[in-house]
């Protein structure tokens, strides 16, 4: 069906969401893509093994979803017991109590950086995704007027190459603790690992 509206010319532009880099290859050659939304954030890296390369190679635009990495940059997730049972995040092995204890041991150093560069801990993730190319936007879940004017202040804030490295350093693919999905999750996704 998508085949064939492309085809009679009815869709000019198409969007991806959680695709590796070689089905946007493989898409962009049968019709131009403008964008591709996959998670991305200080915690999920994986774009950065091929998807970012082809995204600019392309002249795709990278949409980041999840930059705050479902809360936990915002760092006032401390306790994982507080989310609600229906919550997503009870699914990701990332949020389960053996994990989630370890990666709450990266946050000091995470919100020290914050500290430093005097802004919220949000907004330095978000900062962080901004500053890694030109062809990266990204887009926090907000359900909060306040927490979307505090999103707004991450377009001001400038990082150092220093401060880049050490954000890079404090929390990575190497040691955030556990997958960022379950096997089910992991399965219908299509994107690079580590």
């Amino acid at each position: 069906m998508l085949s064939d509206l492309v085809r009679a010319g009815k869709i000019r532009t198409i969007g991806l969401s959680e695709v590796s880099a070689q089905t946007l290859r493989k898409a962009h050659a049968v019709h131009p893509i403008t964008a591709l939304q996959t998670e991305y954030s200080l915690w999920t890296r994986n774009p950065e093994i091929a998807v970012l390369d082809a995204c600019r190679e392309l002249g795709v635009t990278f949409v980041s979803f999840s930059p705050l990495a479902r809360k936990f940059l915002c760092g006032d997730l401390k306790d994982t017991s507080a989310l609600l049972p229906t919550d997503w995040r009870h699914t990701s092995p990332r949020f389960h109590a053996e994990h989630y204890a370890k990666n709450l041991q990266l946050l000091d150093h995470y919100l020290a950086i914050a500290r430093d560069v005097a802004c919220t801990p949000a907004q330095l993730a978000l900062a962080w995704v901004l500053h890694q190319a030109p062809h990266i936007v990204t887009i926090p879940g907000t359900s909060r007027i306040a927490h979307l004017k505090d999103n707004m202040g991450a377009l001001t804030i400038e990082l150092s190459p220093e401060t880049l490295a050490r954000l890079d350093q404090a929390i990575n693919q190497h040691n955030v603790s556990g997958n960022r999905y379950n096997a089910l999750a992991s399965s219908e996704v299509d994107t690079e690992v580590f």
